[in-house]
């Protein structure tokens, strides 16, 4: 799955080399840092329980560790990526990924709540920079015609990490009593030290441009710096003033926080409703069945957005379309038996995860230089405020209607509010077609 595109993108042949080099070099690493980044965020809601008996973590307190992450990451988002843009990809990403995987392995360490929340405070300012880092350097190094499938590529990390996440995280927790130390000790130290080393690794393997690309031949790189540089002469400003001022940035941003209360309305409540699907508890053969769509939604993520990428003018068709199934899904998800609602809640998650990585396309077609880097900064700022409402607006709903369908409607309701948003793109962009054939080598 991490092969590069393999049709013939752009007729300039050294260009055509310079990307698949390009891709070989990034995607991977690109993959692993997300995969391991994800599974260092969710895996508290698996060491909730015994902490709560080993250090008397409170229901409260573990909400607030949990959404105190999602906080500190919308408060340094866009100084975060503006950093990068300063520093270069290379210390930013190395350090912030090494940085995230001290943190998340210092939480074994914690005797008390109050080291919790602080640790996962800090654990949400070391991420902030890590997700839009990562997506503005596949701006600076992929033309607009791969940057999907590049995102994609990326995303895959998300299904990876909750399918293959779930059962390491638990395998993990029955170390408990291993040198004196608790299950969640050993989860959070094996599972932290992984992103040190690949922010180590990071370091000496990361070019911050592709001016600076080291593993391309000077004819690769001048080909691949030219056509980027032409893209952004098609974008319409720089500025960081002019880009938070710019409504079009503020629209984009709204599409993605309304994209993110879906993802995790969904992503925190799968597994209980999963069992409450089977009428079984919460245990390892329902965490089985609740893998099985972000399984699926692999698969959406790997091929919607090279579908996308070798149809640039249906990119916006194909994210509409993918909101109003995750809709759909979520609506058939509250009312069918379970085979029908399993595969319902699969939609879903195709639909979600397989938006996104074609969302970031949308962003470097009208920004460039620190603007982009504002701009997608900005974008991941209002989705971690929407990621820490998601819960709670699907919770406020089930309480105030008293009624286990209010939740999946309204997260289908913001769906389609999504939706609706990415359609009015429409007439504030240009023809991304007609733009890709106007400075296409």
């Amino acid at each position: 799955m991490l092969t590069p595109v393999n049709h013939t993108t752009y007729a300039a042949p050294a260009l055509n080399v310079a990307i698949r080099k390009t891709w070989r070099r990034l995607v991977p690493l690109m993959f692993a840092m997300y995969f391991v980044a994800f599974i260092d965020r969710v895996n508290v809601g698996f060491a909730k329980d015994a902490m709560a008996i080993d250090i008397a973590l409170s229901q409260s307190a573990f909400a607030l560790g949990a959404g105190i992450f999602f906080a500190a990451y919308a408060l340094f988002g866009i100084p975060a990526n503006l950093l990068m843009n300063r520093w270069g990809a290379k210390r930013w990403l190395s350090a912030t990924t090494a940085l995230w995987g001290a943190l998340s392995a210092c939480t074994g360490l914690v005797t008390n709540e109050q080291q919790f929340i602080v640790l996962r405070f800090l654990l949400g300012i070391a991420e902030a920079g890590f997700y839009p880092g990562i997506l503005l350097l596949a701006s600076i190094y992929f033309p607009n015609k791969v940057r999907a499938s590049v995102i994609g590529i990326f995303v895959l990390g998300v299904p990876a990490a909750l399918t293959l996440g779930s059962p390491l995280s638990g395998a993990l927790l029955e170390m408990h009593g291993v040198l004196g130390k608790p299950g969640w000790f050993w989860m959070f130290v094996l599972e932290g030290l992984p992103a040190v080393a690949l922010g180590v690794f990071a370091f000496f393997y990361l070019d911050d441009s592709p001016q600076q690309a080291r593993f391309l031949t000077e004819e690769e790189r001048t080909a691949l710096v030219a056509q980027l540089a032409a893209e952004q002469q098609q974008t319409e400003t720089s500025s960081v003033k002019a880009a938070m001022r710019s409504g079009k940035v503020w629209h984009l941003a709204l599409i993605y926080g309304t994209l993110q209360i879906g993802v995790y309305g969904l992503m925190f409540f799968l597994p209980s409703q999963v069992a409450s699907l089977m009428g079984t508890h919460l245990g390892f053969k329902a965490s089985l069945v609740a893998a099985i769509p972000w399984a699926f939604s692999a698969l959406g993520v790997y091929f919607l957005p090279r579908f996308a990428d070798r149809n640039p003018a249906r990119r916006l068709p194909i994210a509409v379309a993918c909101m109003v199934a995750a809709a759909l899904g979520l609506v058939v998800s509250s009312y069918a038996g379970p085979l029908l609602a399993i595969a319902a809640l699969s939609c879903c998650a195709v639909s979600f995860l397989a938006v996104q990585p074609i969302f970031w396309t949308f962003p470097a077609q009208v920004l460039t230089g620190p603007a982009l880097a504002a701009g997608i900064g900005f974008c991941t700022t209002l989705g971690a405020a929407f990621s820490f409402l998601a819960p709670l607006i699907r919770t406020e709903a089930e309480q105030r209607f008293h009624s286990p369908h209010a939740g999946p409607l309204v997260l289908a309701a913001f769906a389609l509010l999504c939706a609706a948003l990415l359609w009015a793109l429409k007439n504030r962009r240009a023809d991304v077609s007609k733009q890709d054939a106007k400075i296409a080598g």
